[in-house]
């Protein structure tokens, strides 16, 4: 970037680790492939972090749970609306659903009983398994947002049952390696930062332990490099590789709870954090454990994400300092658009479905994309409007917004001729309210009138 973005970058990063007393810090601004800008402040076995430097990202490692089990949907091993029981028997959960572990609704303690797990050695499953009481579910599935890492201990099983194997092999075979992410372990390895406690009131260290969390590990146990999280926030952003499709992705994005404030501004998918500031709409997540704080965030309309890692158990502001850095990125040197260019693939057939539809009295247009998608909005002002991806039997699904899952009918009559859409029901025909056309109710024969 230039000089002039990466020294403002800079001085919010050392600005933070100043003022909050961070032992060490380093963050990244990442856009396209990978890392524009990195800057560390501090020290770690007496040198300056990098892009190299191993920190422990805590619940960041959440999201490597949900991209598994997504995968295992995608496969159709498993669906989201299964109860838990179907997959993984026998645990006192057993009735919440698998999409409500990842989106934090299944009402689960927030902890797993005993000693606090993130500063303990962790037990195995079985111990996990029969330490959950009925006092573990504190509120009715599905009532409100409860973030629970208890949740995502239980989805670490559901992988490793489906699989045949840890979940952590399957990380390193279906996630890790094809993507790259050499740096990416459940243990420590060099160069890596030591967890630090910082005294309230002096300027002096503690050092945390960083034991196996074990059947707890899918909640928090991972360790990660900025080199290997930019690749990860990509991921996240949609540049999936063969590691996920990105529709689901996207779905994993879309918000299925959030805060109860005015107006909301932090949430979960589907095992992936939400957020939203000054316009923004951020997906990611933010992670902590005993001497470690990160942040991972993507920007999914400016296409700008940002890492923060530092080794402090607290006072670090990561999520505000993503923000900033993102802020500042886009400020300084904002992201062109995508340059436009001609469709790589010709549907003539498909040329006739575009231009003015009417829902009723209101024009839509329908328009036509690259891959045989279809977009349909309204001529003007805010309505209902969604993009449709083919289905392959010469129908189209909606992908978002208010059609989002419905289905997208062309009708044709007998001549072969389109007549109208069928969008879930709604008829669209090419005249408002085309006498000839199935309109739901009929057209008044008289047709239009200038009587009242």
């Amino acid at each position: 970037m230039l000089p002039t973005t990466e020294l403002a970058l800079l001085r919010r990063v050392a600005h933070e680790q100043a003022a909050c007393r961070a032992p060490s810090l380093v963050a990244a601004v990442v856009r396209g492939d990978g890392i524009v800008w990195s800057g560390g402040r501090g020290r770690v076995d007496g040198e300056r972090p990098g892009v190299d430097t191993q920190y422990r990202i805590g619940s960041i490692t959440k999201t490597f749970i949900a991209v598994m089990v997504m995968r295992l949907r995608d496969e159709g091993r498993l669906d989201l609306n299964d109860a838990l029981d179907k997959h993984v028997p026998g645990t006192v959960v057993g009735d919440r659903t698998i999409a409500q572990l990842l989106s934090h609704t299944g009402g689960l303690t927030s902890e797993s009983p005993g000693s606090w797990w993130e500063r303990s050695v962790g037990s195995d499953w079985a111990a996990l398994r029969d330490s959950l009481g009925p006092e573990a579910l504190v509120l009715r599935a599905g009532s409100k947002l409860h973030y629970s890492n208890v949740g995502f201990g239980v989805l670490g099983e559901l992988v490793s049952r489906l699989r045949g194997a840890s979940w952590l092999d399957v990380l390193k075979s279906e996630i890790l390696a094809p993507l790259g992410m050499t740096r990416t372990t459940p243990q420590p390895e060099a160069p890596h930062a030591l967890g630090w406690a910082v005294h309230p009131h002096a300027d002096v260290l503690l050092p945390e332990p960083t034991p196996d969390a074990g059947a707890m590990a899918p909640a928090g146990q991972l360790w990660s490099t900025l080199t290997d999280l930019a690749r990860w926030l990509r991921l996240i952003a949609g540049d999936t590789g063969d590691v996920l499709h990105p529709d689901t992705v996207a779905e994993m994005r879309s918000p299925i709870a959030v805060d109860d404030g005015d107006a909301w501004v932090n949430g979960f998918g589907l095992g992936v954090q939400v957020m939203r500031d000054s316009g923004r709409r951020m997906a990611g997540h933010t992670g902590s454990m005993p001497g470690f704080l990160a942040c991972a965030l993507t920007d999914t309309g400016s296409d700008t994400g940002a890492l923060v890692l530092a080794n402090s158990t607290s006072g670090v502001g990561i999520v505000g300092l993503s923000f900033d850095l993102m802020k500042i990125a886009d400020e300084h040197e904002p992201t062109l658009p995508v340059e436009w260019a001609p469709a790589t693939t010709v549907h003539p057939d498909l040329l006739e479905l575009t231009g003015i539809w009417h829902w009723g009295p209101t024009p839509h247009t329908l328009r036509l994309l690259d891959g045989a998608w279809l977009e349909l909005a309204p001529v003007s002002g805010a309505g209902r409007g969604s993009r449709f991806r083919p289905a392959g039997d010469g129908t189209w699904i909606g992908l978002d917004a208010y059609y989002a899952g419905e289905t997208l009918r062309v009708c044709r009559g007998s001549d072969g001729e389109v007549t109208h859409l069928d969008l879930a029901t709604f008829v669209f025909t090419r005249r408002p309210y085309a006498p000839a056309d199935p309109v739901p109710g009929g057209v008044d024969p008289h047709g239009w009138s200038t009587t009242r």
